[in-house]
């Protein structure tokens, strides 16, 4: 919880309130339905919070913005960006059911009223959103080939709507093919080494009516 603090001193007592009963919460679902990893779990601040806050570091939503999270397995990014942005829409989407048991008893654990989540698969969404975010669930051809169709037209941030993908490595081959994404490096706002090879991808997709 330090840590999140460290990064992100002017939360609301709320918000602290809600990041700090994340790990009980997880601890205790972990323990009926493994969605994340043993190690992970000890770390769950450190891998999992601060790195789906990674997307808070390159963009501040809007109030109003609908946010759409692809594969949100255990509920990231989902989860903690709804607790950073309260005045904001999310849609967690996963095509497996017991992950999802987790985040909504997660989410009603936390009282969150600005999430809704849905057991599906990705291309049967047929909804508009601003921000489509994602934590590395395929590549990136792949991945613009699911959410197709699914941006909003209105622009309300400087950053065009599209996808926000949390990723690692070397990412060259896999965006060779997209001349308009901007890379953030996540080493650029957290000291931990386990930031060092972890980064944002924006890339901008237009509105197809």
């Amino acid at each position: 919880m330090e840590l999140i603090l460290k990064y992100f001193p002017n939360l609301t007592e709320d918000q602290i309130n809600k990041f700090a009963q994340l790990e009980s919460l997880y601890q205790d679902w972990n323990l009926k339905i493994n969605v994340v990893s043993r190690k992970d779990i000890d770390e769950l601040y450190l891998r999992h919070v601060l790195h789906a806050l990674g997307i808070a570091k390159v963009i501040s939503f809007k109030d109003g913005s609908n946010i759409f999270d692809v594969g949100t397995g255990g509920g990231f990014p989902g989860i903690p960006l709804a607790i950073m942005f309260p005045e904001c829409s999310f849609h967690l989407v996963d095509s497996i059911a017991k992950k999802l048991k987790v985040v909504n008893e997660v989410v009603e654990g936390l009282g969150l009223t600005n999430v809704r989540t849905t057991h599906s698969r990705v291309e049967a969404i047929d909804e508009q959103f601003d921000f489509i975010v994602s934590r590395a669930v395929a590549i990136m051809p792949t991945f613009v080939h699911w959410v197709k169709g699914k941006i909003a037209k209105e622009q309300k941030h400087e950053l065009k709507n599209g996808i926000l993908y949390l990723k690692g490595g070397d990412l060259t081959e896999e965006l060779k093919d997209y001349r308009t994404t901007t890379i953030y490096n996540l080493s650029d706002y957290y000291e931990e080494d386990f930031f060092e090879t972890k980064k944002v991808v924006h890339l901008p997709l237009k509105y197809r009516g």
